[in-house]
């Protein structure tokens, strides 16, 4: 028995070989699925196969011999079918092969080998593909070496690479992904060919693109991914904003870090830490503001003043540009940038109850990621002056719970509502009830009266006078 038909000595394996055997069709598991089961890289739920003639007759035969006899989905704009079956979606094809227009990344297909197959595909080890048919059951088909390159650890295109990168642009995103996410280099030329082949990416609708970005955000190191795509001049395509930030200016002897490799390394640190996509991206966007904001004063050096409130706004910008969800994930991203630097703040002078309670009041639930990202936003190469940024860091860390359990201002609601002023100085709508709610709120926040009741109810009468209005109901109840 073949090495590799370990990969396949299961179901719903063993029935499509043996449905594709009965409509005499030479069945193939290929792709990502054989890769990841060389490279014992999990438990993979999307599962391709391509056979020799009709992948959606072989979708439809196999359904009927699967458990539950699930239902068939068939594209046959694109000759394909899906089957969902447990956890898993099993996709079948036609062999075929594809060419390709230069205003397009959609082939004129027509049907092929399982090589012409095999040629299409993005790279050598996305074209392994295991036979499932019994008379060569598992037996492992690699006409381009994508074994060796999974073992050298190898991106290699199985044609020549201007070519595969030509026909669809998205695969130079696909290079950087897969470059990040298994830790595997580039081959020279494939590489070289990214650069050549890089205005090409414009073709490609920014939704494509966000989504190979944010799986490359998410892979274990991201700045391997985002070094390759500003090498390769890909970054420049569709992130202008974030290349802004490359480079380093010295006048009078003074300069300032160069803030991409800086956002970079603060989107590693973070990556240690979590695995949310929007806290990344928060890292990401932390500094973006920095190149239109950047002034160089005399005698004090480079400043950014107002960088994380420009970066904010920036923020939505990015996120319309690039198709990223314009919801409450960008607006979750948008607070972090606004208030990265008011922890590091607090760090840098003695920290003040005042100060804790309105950093817990503006962040409210999203404190614990500000924390996180602020923490990973220390980059300092001097060892001891960074072990002093912790070090304090924990100590506002701590005075945060602290205060936090005693005046519970995360999600600051009013002890004394609109309605209730309206009722105790019997006046309708207008400003005078904002200006009220408003000076209970500065009160508790300063840390004038506690964030109760009763005491905020009496600070409202005393504060109302200053409006001449006087109590006519002194009715407490809503």
């Amino acid at each position: 028995m073949s090495r590799w038909a370990k990969y396949i000595d299961s179901d719903p394996f063993k029935i499509i070989g043996e449905t594709a055997d009965k409509l005499q069709l030479e069945t193939f598991v290929i792709g990502g699925f054989v890769r990841d089961k060389i490279l014992n890289r999990g438990e993979a739920k999307d599962i391709d196969f391509v056979c020799k003639g009709s992948g959606i007759e072989l979708a439809q035969a196999v359904a009927k011999a699967l458990p539950g006899k699930p239902k068939v989905q068939v594209f046959k704009n694109f000759g394909t079918a899906m089957i969902k079956h447990n956890e898993l979606e099993l996709e079948f094809v036609g062999a075929r092969k594809e060419s390709y227009r230069a205003n397009s990344r959609k082939p004129l297909v027509e049907d092929g080998s399982l090589e012409d197959d095999q040629k299409r595909r993005d790279f050598t080890i996305n074209a392994l593909a295991i036979s499932l048919n019994e008379k060569n059951w598992g037996e492992l088909i690699d006409p381009f070496g994508g074994l060796e390159d999974l073992e050298n650890k190898i991106l290699r295109t199985p044609l020549n690479p201007d070519q595969t990168y030509f026909d669809d642009p998205l695969r130079m995103m696909r290079a950087v992904r897969f470059a990040s996410q298994l830790n595997f280099s580039i081959e020279e030329e494939s590489f070289k060919a990214l650069s050549r082949n890089a205005e090409r990416l414009k073709i490609i609708s920014k939704e494509r693109i966000s989504d190979e970005l944010n799986k490359i955000i998410l892979s274990k190191i991201p700045s391997k991914g985002f070094k390759i795509l500003f090498n390769t001049q890909l970054l420049h395509q569709f992130f202008p904003q974030m290349v802004a930030l490359h480079g380093v200016e010295t006048r009078n002897g003074k300069s300032h870090k160069d803030n991409f490799y800086h956002t970079l390394e603060v989107l590693d640190n973070i990556s240690k830490e979590t695995d949310n996509l929007w806290l990344r991206w928060a890292a990401i966007l932390h500094d973006i503001a920095k190149p239109p904001t950047k002034k160089f004063e005399p005698g004090i050096g480079w400043t950014f003043h107002g960088h994380e409130f420009l970066g904010s706004k920036m923020t939505t910008k990015i996120f319309r540009q690039l198709k990223l969800p314009m919801n409450e994930k960008m607006k979750y991203v948008q607070k972090l940038v606004k208030l990265h630097l008011r922890p590091i703040a607090l760090v840098k002078e003695e920290v003040t109850d005042s100060a804790i309670r309105r950093l817990l009041f503006e962040a409210g639930d999203n404190i614990g990621d500000l924390m996180t990202l602020c923490n990973a936003d220390i980059t300092s190469k001097n060892e001891m002056r960074k072990k002093r940024y912790r070090d304090n860091f924990k100590k506002v860390q701590e005075k945060i719970k602290s205060v936090e359990e005693r005046d519970h201002v995360k999600n600051f609601q009013p002890p004394v509502d609109g309605e209730l002023i309206m009722k105790t100085f019997r006046i309708k709508p207008g400003r005078e009830i904002g200006i009220l709610k408003n000076a209970i709120k500065e009160a508790i926040l300063e840390g004038e009266i506690p964030n109760e009741f009763e005491p905020a109810y009496q600070y409202m009468i005393e504060k109302a006078k200053d409006l001449n209005l006087s109590p006519v109901n002194t009715n407490k109840s809503n």
